[in-house]
């Protein structure tokens, strides 16, 4: 899961279970982020984005999660031959899965999903879904990964906003 899992507006509280089930050296910050480190040696586990590039797509998904009360988070990584299932599987993993939506990205077949928790299916729904990728493709058209999953943030967003 890409870093920037935000909460809706305020603070979650996380059980010790939950934080226990969290890798060694990985925290959710006060703002609801995930942020993981790596110890001397090991390889980086984060995709090849440059600081900039992580730091507005974090910005993004605290942004969209606030303005929609939706925790929206990202996947980036190879999703099997259900993407659909996959994608779920992937929410399951998120914090509150139930309000989140995630949208999952699968760059080698080009495969690009959203899909939503039950408790906000009604507002992030196949429509607003329909909405996101179409902002996302044209940033991925044009080489670029991040600035098409910000603009899907901006998109599904607005158009999943309380009243």
């Amino acid at each position: 899961m890409a870093s920037g899992e935000v909460t809706q507006g305020h603070h979650a509280e996380v059980t010790s279970a939950a934080a226990s089930a969290l890798p060694v050296g990985t925290v959710i910050t006060n703002s609801g982020r995930v942020s993981a480190t790596r110890f001397p040696g090991q390889a980086p586990t984060t995709p090849p984005f440059s600081r900039e590039e992580l730091i507005g797509l974090d910005d993004a998904l605290k942004s969209a999660s606030e303005k929609a009360l939706v925790r929206f988070s990202v996947f980036i990584g190879e999703l099997g031959s259900d993407a659909v299932a996959d994608a779920r599987a992937e929410l399951l993993r998120a914090p509150e899965p139930a309000n989140g939506a995630l949208i999952a990205v699968s760059p080698n077949t080009r495969e690009v999903v959203v899909v939503s928790g039950v408790k906000v299916a009604d507002r992030v729904n196949d429509r607003v879904a329909q909405l996101g990728v179409t902002a996302a493709v044209t940033g991925f058209r044009q080489g670029d990964l991040i600035d098409g999953l910000i603009a899907a943030l901006r998109v599904m967003s607005t158009a999943a906003a309380v009243s």
